[in-house]
């Protein structure tokens, strides 16, 4: 299926990644963005993530050195790196820095097409466990979003955060 015209009218979405189930939206629709934190119940100036359309990408957006895009991406990877402009996606990410993934997993290839960022963030509400499969999504969750891509059990782990060439297993 092709959901890329839906994401990119703002669609809110749940999808596999290569670790857990995740919730996103096109990560430069500010509205898809505050609907994703107000659903979550997220503080609205803590930081987001987003699955990056390509390397090339974040190569234009963020300071980064190519053998680290070589050595995480495609993975289970969430690197935390500095934006070459402060103000780029401030809906996602107020500060200086932007989380940015590319999962190993089909729906990367998704992302891809589109050739926009999409947010990325765990389905799960704070304090509740990680959606490994579509059942154990919350009905207030699943009754909210547009699209629902489900394909079976996953990994079940949280992307790893590089933040300053450290690895964080969360």
């Amino acid at each position: 299926m092709d959901f890329v015209e839906d994401i990119k009218n703002g669609a809110v979405f749940i999808y596999p990644t290569d670790t857990i189930y995740g919730l996103g939206c096109d990560a430069t629709n500010a509205e898809s963005v505050s609907f994703i934190k107000n659903l979550k119940y997220r503080d609205k100036d803590k930081p987001m993530s987003v699955i990056a359309p390509s390397v090339e990408w974040i190569k234009e957006h963020c300071v980064v050195e190519d053998e680290m895009l070589e050595k995480y991406l495609p993975g289970p990877y969430t690197l935390i790196i500095k934006k070459k402009d402060p103000e780029f996606m401030k809906d996602v990410s107020s500060n200086d820095c932007l989380g940015v993934r590319i999962p190993d997993c089909e729906f990367t290839k998704l992302v891809e097409k589109a050739g926009i960022p999409f947010i990325t963030t765990s389905v799960n509400l704070v304090g509740e466990p990680y959606a490994i499969k579509i059942s154990d999504i919350s009905a207030e969750i699943l009754d909210a979003v547009d699209i629902v891509i489900g394909v079976g059990k996953l990994d079940g782990r949280p992307s790893i955060l590089l933040i300053e060439g450290k690895e964080i297993v969360r």
